[in-house]
Formats: C-alpha cells, structure tokens, sequence
C-alpha cells in the first residue's frame, strides 16, 4: 500500500515536473534569441563604428584634377593625387555604362546595395575552401563604391560585412543614376588613373565621348585588376578580359551577335607611347605654375578640380622645344669631344678609378670614358619668352628633360650673365646724359676682384683687341669689355647700375662693384628676358605673369590675373637703347640672327658670354615679343669649351625661335615707335659737338633733346681749308 503509494506519487511527481518544465523551455528560447539579438545588435553596432555618417554620405565631394590650359585653348597638364576627371552621367555613353553593368552587377537597378543569393553563395565558398578565398564577386557595384569610397581594401568577412552596411546607407541617400554617375567617375578603369575620361584619355587619347564598342569593354574589364589588364604591359590578358566583358554584354542582351562577332577579334589600338619627351611639352612651365598655386591654395590643388588657365602658347613652346633639338645634339657632341682632353676629364673622373689606374689608363677605356661623360657633362638650356606688354609668359623650358631634372633653370637657376648685362650698365649712362655718341678710351684697364682682400685683375676684350676712343653704340655693337669698364668706373658707379637693375626686375644679390660691367653677378634667366622688355615697351617694366585666371569646379572665377606695371624709363632712353640693340642685332654680335636664321623684324638683342666659356646667353626682342636662351653645364666650373661664345652657342635655340613666332603668329615687322624728344644729329668725333661742314670725322646718330650739344664744334673752323670738307669727311651713319 505505502509502496504503490509512493510509486504512483512518484509517477505523478514525475509528470507534474515534465509539464512544469515546458514554461522554463519557452523562457530559454526566448533568451536565446534576445541574446542572439543582443549579440546581432551588438556585432552591428560594432561594426558600424567608423563607417561613414549619413550626412558623410549625403555631402560627398569627390578628389578632382586640376586642369591647366594654354593660352591658345589646349589641356597642357593636371594637378592630382589620383587622376581623374568628374564627368556627368549625361555624358557618358550608353555603351559604357552597359559594359560595366554586364561584367560587374547586372542586376544593379534591382537590388537595394547588396545581392544576397550571390553574397551566400560566395561566403559559402570561402568557408568550404578553408578561407583560402575572400569573397570576390560577391559585391555589387554599390558595395564596390563602398569600398572605394570610405573602406580599407583587406580581404576580411569583417570588412565585408561593413562594406554591405556602407552600401545599404549609399542606397538610402542616392538615386540609382547618382550611384552609377559615382561609380564611373572614382574607379580605377586604367592603370593610375581614375574614373572612365581619365582612362579613356591615358589609353585611346580621346574623351570618354567618343570611344568604341571594345574600347568601352576594355575599360569596364579592367576595373577589378587595373593592374594586371594593362595592355600596355599584359596585351593578351588584357584582350581576353575585353572579350569577356562583349560575351557578357551579348549574354544580357546589351550589343547584337552581329556586333560581338565584328568586334570580338579586333586588335586592341592604343595611344602611342614614346620614351622621348613630346615635342609640345610644357613640363617646366606647368611646374612653375604648380609652385605659385600651391603657395596660395596647398593641397587643395589635387582634390578641388580647379581650372588653371595660364598665358602658355603652345604653338611658341612647340617652336621653343623644336630649336632646342635642333641645336643641342651638336653642341652637347663638341662637349663631349672637349672632355676627353685629358686636362678636362680629370675635372669630372671619379677619385674611386684612380686608385688601381692611372688617368692615362682610363682614357684608354673609351665606352668608360664616354659613359662618364655622359654623366656629368650634360648640357643644359634655359629659355624664357614674353610679351613684354604685359608681361605673359608664352614659352619656357628650364632644361634638356622634365623626366630627367625638375629643376627649373628658366626660373630657379642664379647663372652670371656675362656681357648679356651690359644693356642696362648702358642704359644707366644713358638715362644720365651720355648718348650714344659718348665715347671712352678701348683701353685696358684694372678692375678691383670681388674676393674682398683688394686683388686686381685686368679683363680684356673677347678679341683681345684694343683701341682708341670708342662709342658707346660701337662699343655695346662689339661687346667690348674695356670700354664697359671704364663706363662704370668713371660715369656711372656701380650702386647706380644697381638700382637700373632693380627697377628692371632683377631680384638677386648683385654687388657694387666694376665687374657688374661685365655680367659677373649672377641672375635669373626669367628676370633678364623680363629687363630687356623694358626696351620694347617703352620704359614699363611688366613683372612675367603665368596664370590668367583660376576657376572652381562649378566654373566661378576665384582668381584673375592683374598686371604689375611699372615705368622705370624715360621713353626716349628706351628707344635709344633699342635702337643701339638693333645694331648689336643687325651688325654686331647677334648679326647671325639676320645672316644665317633670316629673323629679319626689327629687334634688338645682346649676346653674352661669361670667363672660361660656362655661360652663353642671347636675348632678342621686337616691340610684341622678348626671348632669351641661357646655355651651360650645371656645375659653373664646367666649361662649354672654347669659343663656346653666346652667338655661338645660345643665338643658334633664339633667332630660329624668333623667325619661327612672329610666323607662326603672323606679327608683321614693326618698327620701334620714336618718341618726340628724339632728334638726329651730327656729332665731330673729335669734339663731340654738333658738327661742322669742315669737321672730318663725323658721326650721324640720335640724341635725347634733353642732352642735344648746343654749341657747334669749334676745332674745325675751316681757317686752313680753302675749301669745305663736306664730300671729303669721314661719316659713320647709324
């Protein structure tokens, strides 16, 4: 009894317990899946963390390239971090938009940023494969941006995770249209560049416009792996990818097989790429032009998209570019011939070949020999040119190659311009009374060093010759060192010269001392083409001038050009001196631009050449046009080799320049405008009064009314003469 008792309320004990427990059951369920949605919660919240804000999402702002054009309308260069051109989904043709739809995500108008049944499939397959895989092709094209845009690249079901959150917040706060705009314009379709009218520029060398069927399809092929389908580098990986994206493109229906079958063996027709610098190339302008903005605008410069719109014309660089090759590769072979000298390779041989050989020894080594002075012997050219009206920089080179050397020697480089100074020591003498007829004694004469411990030297004439007393125009005609010297020494002293020389331009250091006569202060090629403007505008300065004008991305003007003008000459001296320049031109030593490159407009010009032959200069100008070449070795100890003269060695980049640019820009030959207050006059040389019927030497030239002689010679009187010397005399005309 008792037993059975027990045994059944132990039964019963044991029931009442099951139905007792299905309550506890529920209550675990459910924290099960409040914890599992705790977790979920907690996972999501984790992983949102540094993911981009809606209102970062809402308010994207793209890295744009800044574009710099010419004057005359072409895209000379960009500025940018990552190169790429935003273009409107407008404008972007049907045919790429298909290609990248049928190769990356098909089904993109249908999803709402990401595709599960491919994201399962793809996870699954990283799982199965021990992780070996990371997933790719699971992502939409939204999810692509994603990453793009604001995630890191590695390869994590993590940073899957978030990229499918990035994407579902893209999809929120754009419309599809915007989200495929986006797309085409931030991924890399090519190598180092980014979005398609970057890639179809770098590639085909067109605007996304105006590409081809398969050259759509080799851009959308290449977005994955720009890398790898380089058909530069892979062309038959990158043909085959191509193909793919066109099998694609028929599969959805997007091209006709009559299409795919014309197109699908075509070879691929790419942009020709040379390893020579292009003969257009402005590398050395733009540079300068990216200085000057990044002192005012920093880095913005890469990422704003700005429109740079500068004075270059690039038909005056193209002319500059072509004299240049022109003349180097004989001037760089005589170089080369005056290093194998044994006096002059002993400069530039490496102390490491001397200790097991003599330089007897190395000499013998020709291909050594040649490769050495390859090396250290390169030739290097400096050319500016300018309107002088106001002051826009229309051609400049700083050096043999951009790829080679960044260093700007048009507009960094301090060189001493030898005799290419002496215009403005003579327009000092000018300006200050004495005319062209002046004359000093071709004499020698000593001239204090500049090494501050009171050495002396005595310069000489290039042609080593001397005189009696000479003109200042048949001195600044000849180049002739002596009278130049004796000009500064006793009519106008160095600090005058000087502040000439400051009013001109000229910024760097220059010392007030005699040897400022004879160019051995250094200066900046800029600077000197800009001084001689001064003769071809009348007395006004015009301080050079790169960029017109500076627009943002929504094409409003942030930045106009003002020109820096200032006059700093009468207008009669800067005729004078003009004038005594044609002459250097026309007769003197710049005469090779008229006799041998038939440059034959009115201009003015100057040669220079500096001691031991290390700098050679020409600079010419005409009332529209100023250009000046500077030639020599980097290091200034390095000669160019003997009789390296400015007419021989910079004249010949110049004068071709020039015949070349007033050509090209149909200037017609334009006389220098006279001034009123400037007068003819015959002048005795004997007296340097007016002249006389009896004077015997006479010179005919110009005067400044302010400085005409007022009283008439009175050494030849005609006493002794029965009759007049006027069909007898000696007469120089200019």
């Amino acid at each position: 009894m008792n037993f059975r008792k027990s045994t059944t309320a132990k039964v019963l004990g044991m029931k009442k317990r099951t139905h007792g427990s299905l309550p506890t059951l529920i209550k675990v369920l459910i924290g099960m899946i409040v914890l599992a949605i705790l977790a979920g919660g907690a996972g999501l919240w984790i992983l949102s963390r540094g993911l981009p804000s809606f209102e970062q999402l809402e308010n994207f702002t793209p890295e744009l390239a800044t574009k710099v054009y010419s004057a005359d309308g072409q895209l000379v260069d960009e500025f940018f971090t990552q190169r790429r051109f935003y273009t409107p989904l407008h404008e972007i043709p049907d045919l790429m938009k298909k290609a990248v739809l049928a190769v990356e995500d098909h089904q993109f108008y249908k999803h709402w940023g990401m595709a599960p049944t491919r994201f399962l499939l793809v996870t699954a397959k990283y799982f199965l494969s021990g992780g070996e895989t990371e997933g790719g092709g699971a992502s939409t094209l939204t999810q692509q941006l994603a990453r793009r845009l604001y995630l890191t690249p590695e390869k994590t079901i993590t940073r899957k995770l978030k990229e499918i959150l990035t994407a579902i917040q893209i999809e929120r706060a754009y419309t599809k249209d915007e989200i495929l705009e986006m797309y085409l314009n931030q991924m890399q379709f090519s190598y180092a560049t980014y979005g398609v009218e970057s890639a179809a520029r770098y590639l085909f060398d067109k605007s996304i416009q105006d590409i081809s069927l398969p050259e759509a399809a080799l851009l959308a092929g290449a977005v994955q792996l720009p890398g790898v389908y380089n058909p530069y580098q892979n062309y038959e990986r990158t043909k085959w990818r191509r193909n793919l994206v066109l099998n694609r493109m028929l599969e959805e229906d997007y091209i006709s097989k009559a299409q795919h079958d014309s197109i699908i063996a075509e070879e691929i027709v790419l942009k020709e790429r040379s390893e020579e610098m292009p003969i257009d190339d402005a590398s050395y302008f733009t540079e300068h032009v990216r200085r000057l903005l990044y002192e005012k605008y920093g880095y913005d410069i890469y990422e704003t998209g700005l429109k740079i719109y500068t004075t270059l014309d690039t038909r005056l660089q193209t002319a500059a570019n072509r004299a240049i090759r022109h003349h180097m590769p004989n001037l760089q072979a005589k170089v080369n011939n005056a290093f194998r000298r044994r006096s002059n390779f002993s400069y530039i041989c490496p102390p490491s070949l001397l200790q097991d050989q003599t330089l007897e020894q190395v000499l013998q080594n020709r291909a050594l020999v040649d490769s050495i002075i390859a090396e250290k012997c390169r030739v290097q050219v400096a050319f500016v040119a300018i309107d002088p009206r106001n002051g826009h920089i229309l051609a400049m080179v700083g050096g043999r190659n951009y790829a080679e050397s960044e260093f700007n020697r048009a507009t960094q480089a301090v060189r001493q311009p030898g005799s290419s100074f002496k215009p403005i020591l003579y327009t000092a003498a000018v300006d200050n009374g004495f005319m062209p007829f002046y004359t000093k004694l071709n004499q020698p004469v000593t001239v204090e060093n500049m090494d501050g411990q009171g050495t002396r030297w005595t310069p000489q004439n290039y042609d080593h010759s001397v005189g009696g007393e000479t003109t200042l125009r048949e001195a600044l005609r000849r180049s002739l060192n002596l009278v130049s010297v004796r000009l500064i020494k006793d009519d106008v002293p160095p600090p005058m010269v000087i502040e000439y020389a400051r009013n001109f331009g000229i910024t760097t250091p220059l010392e007030p001392v005699d040897a400022l006569a004879l160019g051995a202060i250094g200066v900046k090629p800029i600077e000197l083409v800009s001084a001689f403007g001064v003769f071809a505008n009348k007395g006004v300065h015009v301080k050079p001038v790169s960029i017109l004008k500076i627009e943002d991305k929504h094409g409003n003007i942030i930045e106009s050009a003002t020109t820096e003008s200032q006059g700093v000459l009468r207008e009669e001296t800067a005729y004078i001196m003009a004038n005594i320049l044609q002459t250097v031109a026309s007769a003197g030593t710049g005469a090779a631009s008229r006799s041998v490159y038939k440059f034959t407009h009115p201009a003015g010009g100057k040669t220079g050449t500096t001691n031991e032959y290390t700098d050679a200069w020409y600079v010419t100008f005409t009332p529209e046009l100023v250009a000046g070449t500077w030639v020599g070795l980097d290091d200034p100890q390095m000669s160019l080799g003997p009789r390296q003269s400015g007419a021989v060695a910079a004249l010949p980049i110049t004068a071709p320049f020039m015949k070349t640019a007033v050509d090209t820009l149909h200037i017609p030959p334009t006389p220098f405008t006279r001034p009123a207050g400037i007068v003819d006059v015959e002048i005795c040389m004997d007296s340097q009064k007016l002249a006389t019927e009896y004077c015997p030497n006479v010179v005919r030239d110009i005067c400044d009314v302010r400085y005409l002689p007022k009283e008439s010679c009175d050494m030849h009187t005609g006493q002794k003469s029965t009759q007049p010397l006027t069909q007898q005399r000696k007469r120089i005309r200019y």
